[in-house]
C-alpha cells in the first residue's frame, strides 16, 4: 500500500464524545452560556481532534512549500521567475513577512523546496525537489501523475516528521511565482466556476496581465480536460507542486490527529482538495483568515469554514498562521483558566443560550 493510501485509510472521524464534555464544560463557565462565540467552537473542535477536553499547544511550525509554476511563461506576472528562489532563500534569513510574524508568536517554520527551478546550498532548506518548476499548463499538463502523487505524499512525510519532534499545531505556507493562478485553474476544475470568477489580480498586476492570467487558466482547462471527480487528476494537469505538497501536509495532520491551520487562497484550494480526497479532513483544519483573493468566499463556503480574521491580507507564505494559532491557544487557555458559575459564585440557572437567539 502506498503512502497516501495508507494515510487516507487512517485518517478517522472526530471525537464525539470529548466534543460534548467540552460543551458541558463551557457552558459551566461563569458567562452568559455561547458568549465566547467562535472561541468555544475552537475548543470543542480541538477535542474532538485529540480525544482530549483540556488541551495545550507545546509546538508550533508552518510548513512552507516552495516550487515554480511553467505557467509563468504566458507573461501574467508582474514578478520576475526567479523570486521564487530569491524569497525562499529569505525565509531562511527570517525576513519575510510570515517569518517576523512567526516570530512574534514564537512559531518556527519549515522550509521545503519541493519544486523552485534553482539549487540552493543551505541545510535549512530541506531538499525534496520533484523537478525544477511544473510544466506550462497552458499547453499540458503541469507534471505527471506520478510526481504529484509523490508531491502529496511529501506533504505528509513532512507532517510525520514533524509529530515525531513534538509539533502539535500546524500552519501551511508557500512560495511560487503565478501559484495563485494555479489555484484558480484548480478550483475552476473541481468547481466548474468560470475563470470570471476564480481568477483574481494575485500579487498585483497590470490590467492587460490579469486578461492574460484569465485566458491562460481557460486554456489550461480547456486543453487539459482535468476530471473534478479525480483530485489528483486535477493537481496533476492544472496545479502546482506547492498545491499538491500543502494537500500532503493536511492529510498528514487527520492521520496524526493534529490540527493544522488554513492560510490564505492557495493554501484554501489545497485543503478543498485533501477535503475531496477523504471528507474526514475538514474536522481537523482551522482556517486563519479571509483572503483578498476574489474566490477565497467561495473555498470557504464550499469548505464550510469560518475564517477567524478578515484582514484584506493576499501575501501568502503562510502569514496568517501565526495569528491563527495565537488565537487558537487563547480559545485553549480561557476553557482551562476560566472560573465556573460554581467558583465564581454566581447563579447561571436562569441564563438563556445565546446560541439559540435569533
Amino acid at each position: 500500500m502506498s503512502l497516501i493510501e495508507n494515510t487516507l485509510e487512517k485518517i478517522e472521524k472526530r471525537n464525539e464524545e470529548a466534543m460534548e464534555k467540552a460543551r458541558e464544560r463551557l457552558d459551566s463557565l461563569a458567562k452568559p452560556i455561547g458568549s465566547l462565540g467562535e472561541l468555544e467552537e475552537i475548543v470543542i473542535k480541538m477535542a474532538g481532534i485529540t480525544g482530549r477536553v483540556h488541551n495545550k499547544i507545546h509546538k508550533k511550525n508552518i510548513v512552507i512549500m516552495c516550487s515554480d509554476n511553467g505557467i509563468w511563461e504566458e507573461g501574467i506576472s508582474n514578478c520576475p521567475k526567479e523570486l521564487t528562489a530569491n524569497i525562499t532563500k529569505n525565509f531562511v534569513k527570517g525576513i519575510t513577512g510570515v517569518c517576523v510574524l512567526g516570530d512574534f508568536f514564537k512559531c518556527d517554520r519549515t522550509i521545503v523546496d519541493i519544486g523552485t527551478d534553482y539549487d540552493f546550498e543551505n541545510d535549512a532548506i530541506i531538499n525534496k525537489k520533484i523537478d525544477y518548476g511544473t510544466k506550462n499548463i497552458a499547453k499540458g499538463p503541469a507534471m505527471t501523475r506520478e510526481q504529484c502523487i509523490k508531491a502529496i505524499e511529501t506533504g505528509i512525510e513532512t507532517v510525520d516528521e514533524l509529530v515525531e519532534k513534538g509539533y502539535d499545531l500546524f500552519g501551511t505556507g508557500e512560495m511560487g511565482v503565478c501559484n495563485t493562478a494555479t489555484s484558480s485553474a484548480v478550483l475552476s476544475a473541481i468547481s466548474k466556476l468560470p475563470v470570471n470568477e476564480t481568477v483574481g489580480k494575485g500579487s498585483g498586476i497590470t490590467e492587460d496581465k490579469f486578461q492574460a492570467k484569465k485566458t491562460a487558466v481557460q486554456n489550461a482547462i480547456k486543453i487539459n480536460n482535468p476530471n473534478p471527480e479525480d483530485i489528483i487528476d486535477v493537481i496533476t494537469k492544472v496545479g502546482g507542486f506547492d498545491i499538491a505538497g500543502i494537500c500532503g501536509c493536511f492529510l498528514g495532520a487527520a492521520k496524526n490527529r493534529v490540527p493544522i491551520v488554513i492560510d490564505g487562497f492557495i493554501s484554501s484550494i489545497a485543503a478543498l482538495c485533501a477535503v475531496r480526497l477523504n471528507k474526514k479532513v475538514i474536522d481537523f483544519l482551522f482556517p486563519s483568515h479571509l483572503s483578498a483573493e476574489p474566490a477565497a468566499k467561495y473555498v470557504m463556503k464550499e469548505l464550510g469554514l469560518n475564517p477567524m480574521l478578515n484582514l484584506n491580507m493576499r501575501l501568502g507564505e503562510g502569514s496568517g498562521c501565526p495569528m491563527a494559532f495565537a488565537i487558537i491557544e487563547s480559545a485553549l487557555y480561557v476553557m482551562d483558566n476560566m472560573g465556573t458559575f460554581q467558583e465564581a459564585e454566581v447563579d447561571g440557572s436562569k441564563l438563556i443560550d445565546i446560541r439559540k437567539v435569533k
